[in-house]
This record gives structure tokens, sequence and C-alpha cells, in this order.
């Protein structure tokens, strides 16, 4: 089954926590501290596929988490780093945040491979917070958090040229006739029901790539019908050819189709009317006794407007040739470069978590809260005014340090040190 969209959730890995060990050495406090750094989590990577052409495989595997980095060891040894986990899509996936639609990369062109999600880095080890005041440091960083995200994949097929017009007027037709492919091909409406690509061949070496693009109707922007949900396609083709049934077929007008083709594609999105069109008059084999000659009045309509108009018959092949030619002639005319869509989504990476600390009870009853972050606050802080000791209050309130104290057993009169600070506890 084809698939062009899918929504995901992805996570990449936890850092590895720091470890806190202590060596065996004489002469050195508290055994010296050796405890090694945690492993830095896996990153998702998503990456271009060349055997891919759809996101069906998406459909049934819908989570996809990188896994964490391992702990610090002892004796300085570093937790493994966890392996990053690689995403395959083919290329013109566009990798969009689901709660804000915006795109956070685009998986064609010069982008083969991006990092969409980098993982939490390992905790410090116990042996980086040592100083010459602390030379016995009982504490680690933990590692940071890995990030989570939901994400809508969208497939844009990549085509120099796109097929468009109402169903039943010949696309997939005209698509079998001048290239490979082989699209279904019936007398009745919604027969493509995925967008179908072919490889034109032209003497001379030139050629370019056709997409047939599933038939629109009136209201398709808005989700009438079957072709909106590949309006998408068609925002890579550099070169449009609006196919209409110019013998009417289906008792249909072939200038109002135009017309409302034109209103859905600028309805969903504006610039497509700025690409280059033609127009691809076919059935005019099946053309009898009209009182005014249908190529003419759609000439007399659109001409004037700077769009070509071409009669051909895509069941005789009469006239293709001439329209193959002119449309490579638009080709050499626009930009080169393949359509990519700019990122507008940025991840947001928290710096380094707060720093750890410890809380504990000496021998001689004194409760003893040190680490990097009691160390820093301490630094800032002037505990000689009201407004700075009422910042310390709360400062140990709300990290749960007063929590951790009460656990650790203390009561009312105890004591409490933090470095050269030293205070007696009540509630």
């Amino acid at each position: 089954m084809f698939a062009d969209s899918a929504k995901i959730f992805i996570k990449s890995g936890k850092g590895g926590d720091g470890h806190v060990s202590f060596r065996k050495e004489l002469f050195v406090p508290a055994g010296g501290p050796d405890g090694g750094d945690g492993g830095k989590g896996g990153d998702i990577i998503f990456e271009v596929d060349p055997g891919l052409n759809t996101l069906t495989d998406f459909r049934h595997v819908r989570k996809y988490a990188a896994k964490d980095g391992e702990q610090g060891g002892k004796k300085r040894c570093h937790g493994a780093n966890a392996e990053n986990l690689i995403i395959k899509v083919p290329e013109g996936t566009v990798i969009k945040d689901f709660e804000t639609g915006k795109v956070i990369a685009d998986m064609s062109g010069e982008n083969k491979r991006e990092t969409i999600l980098r993982g939490g880095k390992g905790g410090l080890g116990n042996m980086n917070f040592a100083t010459p005041t602390m030379q016995a440091p009982k504490y680690a960083q933990p590692g940071q958090p890995g990030h989570e995200l939901w994400v809508t994949l969208e497939l844009k097929v990549i085509a120099d040229v796109g097929l468009v017009g109402f169903p039943n007027v010949g696309k997939s037709t005209l698509l079998s006739r001048v290239s490979n492919a082989r699209p279904k091909i019936a007398n009745y409406h919604f027969t493509t029901l995925n967008p179908h690509l072919g490889v034109v061949d032209l003497d001379g070496g030139a050629g370019f790539v056709m997409a047939d693009i599933p038939g629109l109707i009136e209201g398709a922007s808005q989700g009438v019908g079957l072709g909106h949900a590949f309006l998408r396609h068609i925002e890579r083709c550099r070169v449009l050819i609006h196919v209409v049934d110019a013998a009417g077929t289906e008792c249909r007008d072939p200038i109002a189709d135009i017309r409302a083709i034109n209103k859905e594609l600028e309805s969903y999105n504006p610039q497509l009317l700025k690409r280059p069109m033609v127009i691809a008059a076919n059935k005019m084999d099946a053309v009898y006794g009209e009182d005014e000659d249908p190529l003419e009045k759609l000439k007399k309509e659109f001409e004037p407007e700077g769009i070509r108009v071409f009669p051909i018959s895509a069941v005789s092949g009469k006239g293709v040739k001439e329209l193959l030619y002119a449309v490579y002639q638009l080709l050499q005319t626009t930009s080169q470069e393949p359509v990519v869509f700019e990122k507008e989504f940025e991840i947001e990476y928290a710096g380094d978590r707060n720093l750890p600390y410890t809380v504990e009870k000496e021998e001689d009853g004194i409760f003893v809260v040190e680490g990097p972050r009691i160390e820093k606050m301490l630094g800032y802080t002037n505990l000689e005014s009201e407004k700075g000791f009422q910042f310390f209050q709360n400062f140990l309130k709300e990290n749960g340090i007063l929590d951790e104290l009460e656990s650790a057993g203390i009561q009312e009169g105890d004591t409490v040190r933090m470095y050269g600070l030293s205070f007696d506890y009540y509630k």
C-alpha cells in the first residue's frame, strides 16, 4: 500500500549517571574520588534510503526510542555511549513538528542525513568535583534526560513536471505513453489512487521526471474528494501540465475545469500558480461536429495569459512529442535547484541540568549539605540581607533540600553545615 504521511513518536536516549566511588590509597582522604562519567544517550537520526519510495513502514511501527547511555564506573571508567537510532525514510520526506506543523527537516536535495534529536549528555563522576577544600566529594552528576517529540512525516514526490486535472481526463494514459510507468488505466473516476513517476526520455539524452497526480476536484484544498491528499506532491514540481478533456466526453467545460483546478492550487499554496504551466488539450481525436473549435476557445482564453495550449491525443500519441519538447524548454528556463522546504522549527535543548548535591549526617550529629549546586548558590547570595536570606530559605525549600534533611532525621535545634556556613534548623 502506498503511504505518503505518518505520525510517529521519537525519543532520544538519556545520558548515563556519573559514578561515586573512591580508590583505596594510603594518605589520600577517603581513598580519593575515582567515579567515572556516564555515557551519552543515543541520537535520533533520519537518513535517506534510495530503496524506499513510501512511508508504509511507519504505519506499523509508530514509536522510535534510542537507548540510554551507560552509567560511569569505578576507577574512572567512562560509561559506554549509546548507539544512535537511524530511521530510514524515502527521499523527499518532510519532517514536521506535530503540534505546530512547522518544518523540522526536509530530507531531499543535499540533505541525506540529519540528527533530529540529540541524546542527553552523560553525568560527571565524583572525580570531577574534587577541590582543595572538598577533596572527597560524595556526589556525582545525573545524566541529562533525552528529548521526545511527536512528528509527522510527509512524502512529497520529487518530479520536474506534474500532471494535474480532473479525474478521467487522460493523465495516466499520457504518462504511460511517454514513459515506462504503468499506472492503472480505466474509464472511471479515481482510477489513480497513488502518485506515479515516470522518466521521459527525449532525443539527444534530454529528459525529465513526470508525476501523475491523482485527480483533483472542486474543494480538494479543503479536503473534498481523494485528490486533496496528494496536493502536497505538486509542491516540488517545477512545471505543471493541465490535462483537460477538450472533447467534453463527460459534458464538462474544459475552460471551467482549468479555472477550478487553478483555484484549488491557489487555495492550497499560492506559490503554485507562479510555476510555469501549459495546457494539454487531450482527446482531440474525439472532437466531432463542434460549432466552435474547443482548441481555439482554449487558446483564446489562456494564451493571452502566457499559458500555451497543445492539442494532443494520449491514446494515439498525436501532438504528444510537441508538448514534451515545449515542456523541456520551459524546464530550461526555470531554476534547476530542487524545491526544498526550509527549516521552521528548532529543537530547544536545555543546558546542563541542576548540579548535584548531597545531604548526609556526620557522626557528631551535624547535617552536612554540599555539592556544586550549593556552592554556586552561596556564591551569588548575600545572606546578610533580608532578601538574600529569604531567597536562601526558598532555595532550600524549592529544591527539596529541606525535605531531604527531614528524611535524614533532622530535628529542631540540630546544626546544618554548608561549607563555611552553619545554622540551627527550625521549622
